[in-house]
């Protein structure tokens, strides 16, 4: 008996050994060697190195061990962090679906590349996001917490550079990121990494670690810690000085004015340690922005576009993320609508290895009847534990008169409580807010709780939030809350409930050669009450979709709303509104949408059904041509067709189509030309972009408005050039 109990000691002794070996964290050395940026890897550190590799599938076969092996290798010399990854193809040809910078979804995804995510908090609540696909285009972004999962800006940039080449079946990708560009704190060494690679000829996506297809590639909770060795504070080049100035000729045909304007300005960045940053922009100018995409708009309510300013987006997360969907009490894009910003100061980062602060100040100007405004935001962010995030914070809006502060404002504070398992299946948050607004008092809270549940095969949410008819938010975006009475030409504000529930069952195919997934239930529901207690709205979606091995896929589903109309409501914009009464009607609808790794894609849905006291009919296609390196060419085309009866009916169109020539992956032209019906609108903005020195810019953007007819309206020509300067 002695000897079976010292066998079995013996055993789990070995055991725990070999566990303990298994789990010994990954570094990132530390090593005093230059490397040239030329991705041919022939300097000797990289021979020294222990590389990373044993790549999982994430697309297709979900788990399984990547048959096209990646290695991965990193060291940094205590001012650049160094990557080098080498791919192995079954070919030498490259394809890539585009050279322009930040454009995620086609130089990244669409095209044979490589990424790596760096968490260097090992918080799970924010990180940076670096692709760089094989013909040298760089996509830098931010990813941050979004409800149960994470989301990715990629309109922040920072100065950081790659190389890559071909070797025989072999793609070699050599990085090189500053980190001055990156926040980390010097005392906690431990940072969450994950790499990526691309092969978009054969549409498969591996990973570093294994990701499960129900989370996204990008997911934080899934990064495998590396110990930093010798992490040092970056006292070199931590101030950044980038100057502007911007030449604008404008007309405005129809009231025959001209304008032309020389306007200077510039932003600043001052590294007030290797964990925050503080910002500032005077007199900024925007005209390098691209242009919003049109949409056609059926709803009764205001449509979400996202910011694109640099200055707003360096730890953006922490002042985006405070509210829901639909109840945020920030959103930047109210900074400057109406009138010009004179300045803007950030502090944002981390004070301390669990918690982050955010404070924004930015003053706009007086414009006409507008009068000037000072914006402010303070956010406090505190990792409780592993499971539990807290986020208290205050939003400011109050009218200036030179350096004082008018009697005119509005004021929110909050708090949100983020909660996620330790085995990821399982994420909540919970949300309470109070408005606080000059002549305004009572019903001012806003109350949320919402809970997701997450694993391979089944998700499913359930949420329930309280807005009451005061809780205003200026510098934030409630459409909800506004109700326009299309015969009174007044806005109602009035408060709601809503409660919202979904449930989803997916099935993968390892084995299939055809199918990779199938969605054949989601089930979703979305109800609102007044604040009488009465049912206001409610939708509920069936659809589902199947996905084949190549990635292309059909859709379909079902959609009921009762709509409990009690403002009137002019969709077809011709003076005769629908009336308020109580209305239920259907729609169905289904699509198809091709593989994304050829030269040519397409896709299209078509839906009919009811709407209010008539019918709706809708149909949409889309198409995508590829002659790279050269060029990429885009077409949407969108029909919208209302029949109201006895108030009349109206076919809305919208198209849109986007012209991109390569020049390098340093200088490219865009051109973007939209028609939109339902708006009066046919724009043509075109911009051609240099970046003659990393993050140094010259723009020439030609802007020209027309009304459907092709009568112009007004147009613009703006040249803009800044340089970076780093000290």
């Amino acid at each position: 008996m002695k000897r079976v109990v010292f066998f079995l000691m013996l055993a789990f002794e070995v055991l725990c050994v070999q566990a303990q070996s298994e789990e010994k964290t990954s570094k990132i050395i530390f090593s005093d060697s230059s490397i040239q940026l030329d991705g041919k890897l022939n300097e000797p550190i990289w021979n020294k190195l222990t590389p990373e590799g044993e790549f999982l599938n994430y697309i297709p076969n979900n788990g399984d061990l990547a048959s096209n092996k990646t290695e991965v290798k990193m060291f940094h010399n205590g001012k650049k962090l160094y990557i080098s990854a080498v791919y192995e193809d079954i070919t030498d040809v490259v394809q890539i679906g585009s050279l322009k910078r930040d454009d995620i979804g086609t130089s990244g995804a669409d095209s044979d590349s490589f990424a790596i995510i760096l968490d260097t908090y090992n918080q799970q609540q924010s990180g940076y996001f670096f692709i760089v696909n094989m013909g040298g285009a760089l996509v830098d972004a931010l990813v941050s917490r979004n409800g149960d999962g994470f989301k990715v800006s990629t309109s922040w940039n920072t100065v950081w550079n790659a190389r890559t080449s071909v070797k025989g079946n072999l793609k070699i990708f050599e990085i090189e990121i500053p980190l001055k560009a990156l926040g980390y704190k010097v005392d906690s060494a431990e940072w969450g990494v994950m790499f990526h690679t691309r092969n978009i000829k054969l549409n498969e996506w591996t990973t570093s670690t294994l990701i499960d297809r129900n989370y996204t590639q990008f997911d934080l909770r899934f990064t495998k810690v590396f110990e930093v060795e010798k992490l040092s504070e970056n006292k070199s080049s931590r101030f950044v000085i980038t100057p502007s100035v911007t030449m604008n000729y404008s007309e405005d045909v129809i009231n025959n004015v001209e304008d032309t304007m020389v306007k200077p300005s510039v932003d600043v960045q001052f590294n007030v340690s290797s964990s925050l940053k503080l910002d500032a922009t005077i007199n900024p100018d925007f005209s390098q922005i691209d242009v919003d995409r049109q949409v056609t708009n059926l709803s009764r309510f205001s449509v979400f576009f996202p910011e694109r300013r640099n200055f707003f987006l360096e730890n953006s997360d922490l002042f985006t993320s405070l509210g829901v969907r639909g109840v945020n009490p920030f959103y930047s894009r109210r900074i400057g609508a109406d009138s010009e910003i004179s300045f803007g100061l950030k502090l944002s980062g981390n004070i301390t290895k669990k918690t982050r602060l955010g404070i924004l100040n930015v003053a706009t100007k007086a414009k006409d009847d507008k009068a000037a405004q000072n914006y402010g935001a303070l956010v406090v962010q505190q990792q409780l534990s592993k499971l539990f995030t807290a986020t208290g914070y205050l939003i400011n809006r109050q009218e200036t008169d030179g350096f004082s502060f008018k009697d005119d404002y509005n004021r929110i504070t909050g708090i949100n409580l983020n909660y996620q398992s330790k085995n990821n299946k399982w994420t909540g948050l919970a949300n309470f807010a109070g408005s606080s607004t000059s002549n305004v008092s009572g019903d001012n809270k806003f109350y949320n709780t919402e809970v997701w549940y997450n694993n391979i095969n089944v998700s499913a949410y359930a949420g329930i939030k309280k807005v009451e008819k005061n809780y205003i938010a200026d510098v934030g975006f409630v459409p909800r809350l506004y109700n326009y009475d299309a015969i009174l030409d007044e806005v109602i504000r009035e408060g709601y409930t809503q409660a919202s529930g979904r449930i989803s069952l997916t099935k993968f195919y390892k084995n299939s050669k055809i199918f990779d997934n199938h969605r054949y239930l989601n089930l979703s529901n979305d109800t609102y009450w007044d604040d009488q207690g009465n049912v206001a709205q409610s939708t509920t979606v069936l659809n589902n979709d199947l996905v084949f091995k190549d990635q292309s896929f059909l859709y379909g589903g079902f959609r009921h709303e009762y709509v409990n109309l009690k403002y009137a409501f002019d969709p077809l914009n011709n003076g005769k509104a629908i009336i308020a009464d109580k209305y239920s009607y259907f729609d169905a609808g289904f699509g198809y949408a091709s593989a994304d790794n050829k030269k040519f894609q397409y896709g299209g849905n078509i839906s009919y059904g009811s709407y209010y006291s008539g019918y709706k009919n809708g149909i949409s296609i889309n198409a995508q041509y590829r002659l790279m390196p050269l060029a990429r060419l885009q077409i949407r085309y969108e029909r919208n067709r209302i029949n109201l009866n006895e108030l009349g009916k109206e076919t809305f169109h919208l198209a849109r189509f986007t012209g991109e020539v390569f020049f390098s992956n340093r200088l490219n032209w865009t051109t973007y030309i939209q028609y939109n019906t339902q708006f009066d609108n046919f724009n043509i903005n075109s911009r051609l972009q240099w970046e003659y020195k990393p993050l140094s810019y010259i723009y020439l953007v030609v802007s020209d408005n027309y009304n459907q007819d092709i009568s112009r309206k007004n147009w613009g020509i703006a040249l803009k050039a800044n340089y970076r300067f780093d000290f």
